[in-house]
This record gives C-alpha cells, sequence and structure tokens, in this order.
C-alpha cells in the first residue's frame, strides 16, 4: 500500500519520489538486461546527438528481454499503479530504457509524454526507476508541480536532429519557454539511489539538464501503466510502435500488446508475450494506412 502522503503528493504536483521500492535482485537482473539491450538494441532504438558521452534509449523492451519481462509483470510495481490511480486494474502500456553515459552534454527539453500515446484518459502514471546513483552532476530528470493540471496538450519536439520527428498537430499547443525563464515555475527534483522510484502522471512536464560529471554514467528505466478511465484513440499517431491491430477508437486496452498487469487486487495470469516479427509487420502496416485526425473516430472494427 502507498502511504497517504505520497498519493496526496502525487496528485497535487503530478510527481512523487518513492524510495526503495525496488530490492537488489531486480536491480542485478535490470543492469544485466540494459547492458544486453545496449549491445543487441533492436529496431526500436534510439539516440540523441551530443557533443560528448552518448544517449542510448530504446522502447518496448519487455518484448526482447525476459528481465524486463518479469519486472513489468511481477515487481511491486502493478499494483502500486493501481494503488496510486485509484483503479481496478492496470495494463501495461510499454518500457523504456534512458541511458546517458558520462559526460553526456545533449539536455532532455522539457515535455509531457501524453501527447505522443493512442490514448484518451487521465489514469496513466510511469515509473522512473534509478538503477545508478542520480543527482544533478549526472542528469537528474527535473518536474513543473502541478503541471498535470495546465489545460490541453503540447506539441511534442524532437530531442535533436538525430531523434525521433513529430508532425505538427492543431490540437496541440506549443511548451512554454521553462529553460528561459524557469523563475516563473516551481520546479522540483529529487536525487536518487538505486531502486528508488519517481512516480508521474502522463501529463506531467518535465526534463533533464546536461551531465556535468565526466565519470558517472546515469541508467534510468521507466515503465508505463495505464487505468480504467484509459481508451484507445489511434488519431495519436506519434510513435508507431504503439499502434494495435487488434483495437479501433474506443476501445478498452486489453489486448496482447498492452496486457492486463493487476486487477482485482491480485496479479493475474500473464499472456503470451507478442512476437516481435509479428508487431513489426503490424506496425509497418499501420503505418503505411495511418489514418487521419478527422477520420479516426469513423474507425470500426471489420468482422
Amino acid at each position: 500500500m502507498v502511504d497517504p502522503a505520497s498519493m496526496q503528493a502525487l496528485q497535487r504536483d503530478g510527481a512523487v519520489c518513492l524510495r526503495n521500492v525496488i530490492d537488489q535482485t531486480w536491480l542485478d537482473r535490470l543492469a544485466v538486461a540494459v547492458e544486453r539491450d545496449i549491445a543487441d538494441p533492436g529496431p526500436f532504438w534510439h539516440r540523441y546527438e551530443s557533443s560528448s558521452g552518448r544517449f542510448h534509449g530504446n522502447s518496448v523492451c519487455w518484448i526482447r528481454h525476459p528481465e524486463f519481462e518479469d519486472y513489468v509483470f511481477d515487481s511491486p510495481l502493478p499494483q502500486l499503479a493501481c494503488d496510486l490511480l485509484g483503479s481496478t486494474k492496470a495494463n501495461l502500456l510499454y518500457d523504456q530504457v534512458f541511458i546517458k553515459e558520462p559526460g553526456t552534454s545533449a539536455p532532455t527539453p522539457w515535455h509531457h509524454d501524453h501527447c505522443v500515446w493512442p490514448l484518451q484518459g487521465h489514469q496513466v502514471i510511469s515509473f522512473w526507476l534509478a538503477l545508478d546513483y542520480v543527482d544533478q552532476g549526472n542528469g537528474r530528470v527535473e518536474y513543473i508541480k502541478g503541471s498535470h493540471l495546465w489545460e490541453g496538450l503540447f506539441q511534442p519536439e524532437s530531442f535533436s536532429k538525430s531523434a525521433i520527428t513529430y508532425e505538427t498537430d492543431p490540437r496541440f499547443r506549443p511548451m512554454p519557454d521553462i529553460a528561459g525563464h524557469p523563475e516563473r515555475y516551481e520546479i522540483v527534483s529529487w536525487d536518487l539511489a538505486p531502486g528508488d522510484v519517481i512516480a508521474f502522471y502522463s501529463r506531467t512536464v518535465h526534463g533533464a539538464a546536461s551531465m556535468t560529471n565526466s565519470t558517472r554514467r546515469r541508467r534510468g528505466y521507466t515503465v508505463r501503466y495505464c487505468g480504467d478511465d484509459v481508451t484507445y484513440d489511434p488519431s495519436f499517431k506519434f510513435l508507431p510502435f504503439l499502434r494495435n491491430p487488434d483495437l479501433v477508437q474506443g476501445d478498452v486496452l486489453d489486448s496482447q500488446l498492452f496486457p492486463v498487469v493487476w486487477q482485482d487486487r491480485k496479479r493475474p495470469q500473464r499472456p503470451r508475450r507478442p512476437d516481435m516479427e509479428e508487431l513489426l509487420a503490424a506496425t509497418a502496416r499501420m503505418q503505411a494506412q495511418a489514418l487521419r485526425p478527422a477520420d479516426a473516430g469513423n474507425a470500426t472494427r471489420q468482422p
């Protein structure tokens, strides 16, 4: 169970630090998977340009690495997601690794996540796990207090020339110039030890400065879960690997790609892992036939 103070802080601020959530056994297993992913990143790997150091990012890692798969299903996080969201169930959305090697100069611009995911609803939460000691010197993440309550969604921007690019969506407004006027915002961050977790909502604005320490890496591993009020919305089409061929507009997320990981106070039987080749083929098909936002609501399931 989550203590009431942490739950209140999350609801008020949009982010909260939870100490010692993940034990050493999990940390050791995840560390092995991280190094394997760096050596063999698979199809959804991405990087950001940096004048020094190196950034390694990857998504949907749980399909390729058994350690990540076990973690997203069997760690304390699924139950924690339900407790924090006040939800009767939790669906896995996806997972990501964020590795900044020592001296990585590229910052993480201010952004929020919800606008790039094919979702409607508010019960969406991420858990950013520290695999290393994290402080200002090696790129701790910062959050804008209360930004999850701001009106509307913000246009996503590429983090660098070599990162994912996003088309302009008229439904979104520009992100405020937080970096240029930090005094206008209440910014919060935490120094972390391995096993600490930051829980934050999908609409919470966050970013990270350049690393100033040239000797320590920063390994972060994030898992995102959704609660009862979340439905599928393919009009938000920025990340092709989240296109789900089993769902249409307005469906609940329950599916092979977004499995139920906690329901009615217990862990359900784990479903079969999606096949990566099938996922890639479905992603290619759906991207080629991408719906325009105006047409998304007219999608119907074929007999």
